[in-house]
């Protein structure tokens, strides 16, 4: 198949094939994000030697693979490694081989080891034993390259890229693989030719994210409305018990980040830490820090300070569309299919949620819109203290070159019409945003729409307009 989008992270690659030193890798990203695929569609599946660690299996099973795999690629040595320590040793053997398979072009010889932290079983050595391969050894091998990579984002992170211990220092480049941007889905869908209009794709979008295995799910023969009824409804959908594997699949103990994730799910500006501890399923301390951290490498949440709250301290808000769709919709059981549910109030309800969460997942490109793509900027949500006549604020960019922009996002069919009274609630919003901010920035009303925003006379007040194609662009 083809490479769709990931063109930094494939530069990147380039980058450690060219090298004159040896490279260690780690690429990292949640469950289905398309680590594994991304290694070796680039590589062509050529490797000097490739092994996967397998879920829930114990330290004899990892090594028997792990032999198995050595085996494939030119080990004579048949009998089950005894500890880590032999299976790398094997391993060094191998690639010191003359006709072991080295890249074509660069003469590299490349090693991937996918799902590493499944090959780190209780109370192996597996950590020691790939400690002592690098630094004994490979570490001294110009022509080297060693990629991991697993969706245990809290293990690849604790154990590797924040360690303290025999990797610190060691890891030379890592590629943290997001999900994909509307351009990327855009790439993709038309690849799988599913024939989705601009609208379908921003749709698409607020239901299954930028993941590529999702959006891969989809089939041409059906509406999108279709396809989330037989992927994500049906009880034999492919993606109907997905969030409950999700979290189960990256963290050891998932049950309080899921608390986490639905509490803030009730809140669509974002909740404070202080909010989200004094719940009793959550709690405060460290493990509420090392959850939010987790979460917030994994791309399930932002952490954001409100620039016009500074005593307030960090919100944290849901930017995962999948996520949030399932808890909204799945896991509440208040609707059992899509198409009666598609085009109805409280469709239209849910719709502008999702296209704010949309549009936070697409910051680069709103700021490439407005060309502020340089410019320094904070971005986030803001809610009046005023109970009376108050307002709120879904998104503000709050720029360093004395500008704010007060984005309105409104999810539409047909162009968005700005009438008399909406044109007053603008007003007002801005003079109370004004008053109880007292900021001495000039406030730019930014209107970004999924269709197109329609001119009148009452849409003077908008100074910037950003459409659903501008988000599609890439950057």
């Amino acid at each position: 198949m083809k490479l769709v989008g990931r063109k930094k992270e494939q530069d990147l690659l380039l980058q450690c094939l060219n090298s004159k030193r040896p490279e260690f890798l780690v690429i990292y990203g949640r469950r289905r994000i398309g680590k594994t695929y991304l290694i070796k569609e680039f590589f062509n599946y050529s490797f000097s030697f490739y092994a996967t660690g397998v879920a829930n299996a114990n330290t004899r099973s990892q090594l028997r693979l792990f032999n198995e795999a050595l085996q494939e690629y030119g080990c004579s040595e048949k009998k089950i490694p005894t500890d880590w320590f032999e299976a790398f040793k094997r391993l060094k053997e191998l690639l010191q081989n003359d006709n072991i398979n080295r890249d074509p072009i660069s003469g590299k010889r490349v090693i991937f080891l996918d799902e590493l932290p499944w090959m780190d079983t209780a109370k192996s050595d597996f950590k020691s034993a790939l400690d002592y391969f690098w630094n004994s050894w490979a570490s001294s091998q110009d022509d080297l390259l060693l990629i991991v990579c697993g969706s245990a984002t809290s293990w690849i992170i604790d154990n590797l890229l924040a360690s303290t211990g025999g990797f610190y220092n060691r890891i030379t480049r890592q590629i943290h693989l997001s999900p994909f941007s509307l351009a990327e889905c855009d790439a993709l869908c038309s690849l799988n030719e599913l024939g989705l209009t601009k609208q379908q794709l921003i749709d698409c979008y607020m239901v299954f994210g930028g993941v590529p295995y999702y959006l891969n799910l989809l089939d041409r023969r059906m509406s999108l409305v279709q396809n989330i009824d037989n992927l994500i409804f049906s009880e034999n959908g492919q993606l109907h018990y997905e969030y409950e594997q999700l979290f189960k699949s990256l963290f050891k103990k998932a049950n309080k980040h899921v608390a986490i994730i639905e509490a803030m799910a009730k809140r669509n500006v974002g909740v404070l830490r202080t909010e989200l501890a004094s719940i009793k399923e959550i709690g405060d301390g460290e493990s509420l820090t090392n959850a939010l951290k987790e979460l917030e490498q994994c791309g399930f949440i932002r952490k954001y300070k409100n620039l016009a709250k500074e005593k307030s301290g960090y919100f944290y808000q849901i930017i995962d569309p999948f996520t949030l769709f399932c808890i909204t919709h799945l896991n509440q059981e208040n609707i059992r299919s899509w198409a009666k549910y598609f085009n109805t109030p409280s469709y239209f309800s849910w719709a502008g949620n999702a296209f704010e969460i949309v549009c936070l997942n697409h910051i680069g490109q709103i700021k490439a819109s407005l060309g502020i793509s340089g410019i320094d900027s904070s971005e986030y949500s803001w809610r009046s203290k005023a109970k009376k006549d108050g307002a709120q604020i879904d998104l503000l960019i709050d720029r360093a070159d004395g500008v704010i922009n007060l984005c309105e996002m409104k999810h539409t069919i047909d162009e968005f019409v700005i009438d008399s009274e909406y044109e007053k609630k603008l007003l007002h919003k801005v003079e109370v945003f004004r008053t109880e901010t007292k900021t001495n920035k000039a406030v730019h009303v930014t209107m970004i729409t999924s269709n197109t925003l329609a001119h009148n006379t009452y849409s003077n007040i908008i100074s910037n307009e950003i459409t659903g194609d501008m988000l599609l662009k890439e950057i």
